[in-house]
Parts: structure tokens; C-alpha cells; sequence
């Protein structure tokens, strides 16, 4: 297993975009001052020792050089052993609405956006248990299987739009049963099911599907997004909204009723969510009081530093940019390692 212990350092990447934009502007500088004392070609031809190329080459070394250290600080390391790690937790899943009317701007900055960064902050507060991720619209897609790697629950979480599914709607059904099915079998955990929409169903009917989950033991939260009064969906950057085939601005309403029921049958609660407050801290609360049953992961430890390396070439390419000079070396020129006939 293969991971950075430091991350954050990457950003000094971002240095060598800028070094290489200030050299580049000096070279012209250059250029443009050599142009003011006449022909250029001319002028140029009078200066044998000058080297076009070996600049450039002295920065490029210097950017590999800025990457290696970088790479070095950010503390690659390599997991040596894979060991079993006993947790005390629960199972959540959570089911996110990824069809357009979660482009709905009635939640700032929209529906979908509010969403993520509510689920980013819950999270950040799980510790033992258990998560898994699902998006739906006209259909239901496993995004993240159940884990105890919040890092990559994250990760993923981020790259999460309308486009990631190829068929709109809303199947709440569909997610629900992917839920069910997704679930680790035989666990005597407490197990829950976290559904975040708008309600506007229009795939099937999610209540038979939620008493089927509901006899399993698995309890049905869900978070209404949006407001009954509806708002219009922006679909572009310019104030572009979608419309319906009689070209209509399609405007996109909480359906509470469906989300309540849902919950109702499912065991669970309905929290409408707001600007101020999404409903899932309250969930977890209560998410937190559910059976917790010992499970077992196996995770890497003993994790090896390899910065090392990375250093050890930073080093090697800071000799060779000390060695190199923006002027034609005469001495290297002398050198005829390979017994070429000067004439």
C-alpha cells in the first residue's frame, strides 16, 4: 500500500509554473534588448559564447529538482504489513440524488453543492463506523462500496455532478434496493440507510421497496432538499434554465410527502434541510445510538519512509544545474569523447 504522509506540500508544485514564466519573461527581455542595439542575427553572431538553449535547460532542471524535493517532503511511504483492526460501528449508507433538480438554486449554492459539503462535515466526524455512498437518478450506481476509508469517501464525494450518470429521472426505489443489496452480510451491526433528494419521484413507487428494507432491520433516514414553492433548474453558467418539451422553464418542488412516507416505513426520520443546516449532524446523533457490533478490517501499518530517494535525485540534479552554465563552456568544447575528426 502506497500513500504520502504529507500531502499538503504538493502545493508547492505551484512554484514551477511561476519560475518558469519569470525566465521565460526575462529571455525576452533579453531578446528585446539585444534588438535595440541593431540587426539581432548580427548581434547574436557576435557573441559566441552566448547559449540559447542552456538557460532553459538550467530551469527545467531546476523545475525537476523543485518536484523531487516536494515529492520527498510529502512523505511517500510504502505499507509493509498488513494487519486486522477490530471496530466498534454501525453501517451508513448514504444515497445522493444526482438528477438535475439538484441544480436547483433554492439551497446556496445549489441543492447538490449544500449536499456534498454536508456529508464532506459528517465525515469528518466518523471514526469506527462503517460508510458507503451511492448516486442515483434515473438509476442507481455504487460509487463507493462500504469501508472505513474516509479519505477516499472524500475523494470520491468531490468528482460527484449530473453528469456522472448517463440516465436522469429520480428511482429512489432503485437506490434504496442498491442500499439493501450493499450492505456487509451476516453483520449484526445496526445498519442505516441516509436518502438525500427532493422527492420528485418519477421512476416508481419507493414505499414498497423501503418496507422490504425495514423488515431486514435497516432503518431509512431521509433529508428533504429543496423548497415546496420549487425554484427553476440553471443548467449554464449565463442564466441558462432547462425547460420541458413545450419549452417551459421546468421548475423543481420538495415533495415532502414521498420522503416522509418513506421514512415512516422505513423506521426512520425526516429532516427537512435548510440553508443553515442540512439535517445530517441530527441524523448522526441519532445514527450514533444505533447496535454497535465488533467488525474487522485489514489495514496496512509499519508504513516505510522512501523520501530518500526523492532528496537523493533533488541533490544529484542541484550538481548538475551548479555544473551547467548559461555561457558555452570552452574546456567541455576541447573534450572529443568520442574520437570525432575535427576539421
Amino acid at each position: 500500500m502506497f500513500r504520502f504522509a504529507t500531502p499538503e506540500y504538493f502545493h508547492l508544485l505551484l512554484l514551477i509554473p511561476v519560475l518558469l514564466g519569470i525566465y521565460a519573461y526575462t529571455a525576452q527581455r533579453q531578446r528585446q534588448q539585444i534588438r535595440q542595439l541593431g540587426n539581432y542575427d548580427t548581434i547574436v553572431s557576435l557573441m559566441p559564447g552566448r547559449s540559447l538553449w542552456r538557460g532553459w535547460l538550467k530551469a527545467i532542471v531546476v523545475s525537476l529538482g523543485i518536484a523531487a524535493v516536494t515529492i520527498g517532503l510529502a512523505g511517500p511511504q510504502f505499507g509493509s504489513k498488513l494487519t486486522e483492526v477490530k471496530r466498534r460501528g454501525v453501517e451508513l449508507i448514504i444515497a445522493l440524488d444526482v438528477s438535475n433538480s439538484m441544480l436547483a438554486q433554492d439551497l446556496q449554492p445549489n441543492r447538490m453543492e449544500r449536499d456534498k459539503r454536508a456529508i464532506a462535515q459528517l465525515v469528518d466526524k466518523l471514526a469506527d463506523d462503517r460508510l458507503g455512498l451511492i448516486v442515483f437518478a434515473g438509476d442507481a450506481y455504487m460509487q463507493l462500496p462500504i469501508t472505513n476509508d474516509y479519505t477516499s469517501a472524500k475523494m470520491f464525494l468531490s468528482t460527484i455532478s449530473p453528469g456522472i450518470v448517463s440516465k436522469q429521472g429520480t428511482n429512489m426505489g432503485s437506490a434504496i434496493e442498491l442500499a439493501m443489496n450493499s450492505f456487509s452480510p451476516d453483520t449484526k451491526t445496526g445498519r442505516a440507510i441516509i436518502i438525500i433528494s427532493d422527492g420528485e419521484n418519477h421512476e416508481d413507487s419507493p414505499i414498497g421497496i423501503a418496507q422490504q428494507a425495514a423488515e431486514r432491520g435497516i432503518a431509512i433516514h431521509t433529508i428533504g432538499i429543496g423548497s415546496p414553492e420549487g425554484s427553476p433548474i440553471q443548467i449554464g453558467p449565463n442564466g441558462t434554465f432547462l425547460k420541458d418539451e413545450n419549452g417551459q422553464v421546468v421548475v423543481s418542488r420538495l415533495d415532502e410527502e414521498t420522503l416522509s412516507k418513506v421514512a415512516a416505513v422505513g423506521n426512520g426520520k425526516y429532516i427537512r434541510a435548510t440553508n443553515t443546516q442540512v439535517g445530517l449532524m441530527p441524523l448522526f446523533e441519532h445514527i450514533s445510538k444505533m447496535q454497535r457490533a465488533e467488525t474487522s478490517d485489514k489495514v496496512y501499518s509499519d508504513y516505510d519512509d522512501q523520501f530518500q530517494y526523492a532528496i537523493g535525485f533533488a541533490l544529484l540534479l542541484l550538481l548538475v544545474e551548479f555544473m551547467l552554465l548559461e555561457r558555452k563552456n570552452r574546456w567541455l568544447e576541447r573534450l572529443n569523447l568520442f574520437g570525432v575528426a575535427k576539421h
